[in-house]
């Protein structure tokens, strides 16, 4: 636990990861699509902003709640959901959502995650999401959307930026799948480090388990973006959209949107919230970042609509950014997944990094409390 408390930014645990992962396993969860240009956006997107801060305010007792709906959250922070968590560490999705649970943040589950929907409801108590894929069988989306509401799970996010799956070259390179598929340099890689190698053995290799039997010949040595990419509906529209809305009777949230007119849309089409998002960079190469994309977006939904944001936040700068910007809340992925490579205890340090991070910045910032932040604070 001393080696963790000396850790004190989410690029320490980048490094951290980049040292004790295999090379090929570093690139799927740190790389992105094509050239990587969205990728690179999302963090230099997020650096040119500058803040205007105020003084003489009584920031002593900084206060990081916000607003979802009618319900209040502790923190500005959602987990986003990600797909194939095991390849870093056995366990490593309820991990993550267990150190999230202990502070009130959301732990989104993936369609595509290496842990089931009943597993994780039962390992975990706190506030559960579940994110949507939507696959071609409509049948096997009402499945899961039916699993999700029978074990609790509050909040549905469907994901409408993944018509395909984008061509991520470093796992094209380095031919990431899952089932993994073994070749001499994924075992030389494992051999060079022998506690992930051994961690993998003990934990068995990860697996879909949400999508067990739906993807087809899983002996085909498909990147996990083709493999996925293969069994989406990319035909999905607004009148599938309406039939999903009409399945769930709880809150809805779409991921994936960057377009005021699409947001704007959505939430007239039943959507409860808009979550702001490229993927991270691994889906369209290219693409505007989220943080660029919020402000519109915003203007688009008036100031009632909850907004969530992910792509690129690595501080908690990042968040008082997106929160000035219009964001309700922003939502981490890489940054809690690189904490799981130290396990439970990793992401907790990421969390309460990034949740030391907001609160520091409001006091300097001259802002009492993080739903008082307001475009002012941009300069």
């Amino acid at each position: 636990m001393a080696a963790l408390d000396r850790m004190i930014s989410v690029e320490d645990f980048r490094r951290l990861a980049r040292r004790r992962l295999p090379k090929s396993i570093f690139e799927f969860v740190d790389g992105g699509s094509g050239q990587e240009l969205t990728l690179a956006a999302n963090r230099a997107d997020f650096e040119r902003i500058r803040l205007i801060p105020r003084v003489l305010t009584d920031v002593s007792r900084p206060d990081l709640s916000t607003s979802l709906w009618s319900q209040t959250l502790p923190t500005p922070l959602v987990i986003s959901p990600m797909g194939s968590c095991a390849l870093v560490r056995p366990g490593a999705d309820i991990a993550i959502a267990k150190a999230a649970s202990a502070r009130g943040i959301p732990y989104t589950l993936s369609t595509m995650a290496t842990t089931s929907i009943e597993r994780m409801a039962k390992a975990v108590e706190g506030p559960l999401w579940f994110q949507l894929y939507v696959l071609k069988d409509f049948d096997f989306n009402l499945q899961l959307v039916r699993r999700a509401e029978k074990f609790g799970y509050s909040t549905l996010v469907v994901t409408v930026d993944l018509q395909a799956g984008g061509r991520r070259e470093k796992d094209l390179r380095n031919g990431i799948s899952i089932p993994l598929r073994p070749s001499p340099r994924h075992l030389l890689e494992g051999l060079a480090h022998p506690g992930w190698s051994l961690r993998l053995l003990r934990g068995g290799l990860p697996r879909f388990e949400n999508v067990r039997g739906y993807l087809g010949d899983t002996s085909a040595g498909l990147t996990i973006a083709a493999r996925v990419g293969s069994n989406l509906h990319a035909g999905f529209d607004w009148d599938d959209f309406r039939r999903i809305r009409d399945w769930w009777k709880g809150r809805l949230l779409v991921k994936g949107v960057l377009h005021p007119t699409d947001a704007a849309s959505l939430v007239a089409a039943g959507a409860d919230g808009i979550w702001v998002s490229n993927h991270g960079g691994r889906q369209l190469d290219g693409a505007i970042s989220s943080i660029d994309a919020l402000p519109a977006i915003r203007h688009a939904l008036g100031s009632q609509v909850p907004i969530l944001i992910d792509s690129g936040i690595r501080t908690g700068m990042d968040i008082i950014k997106a929160g000035a910007l219009g964001a309700s809340a922003a939502a981490i992925g890489r940054a809690a997944l690189f904490g799981a490579t130290a396990g439970e205890a990793g992401v907790a340090r990421v969390l309460d990094i990034l949740l030391e991070d907001i609160a520091n910045g409001l006091k300097l910032a001259g802002t009492p409390a993080f739903s008082q932040i307001g475009p002012d604070l941009i300069a």
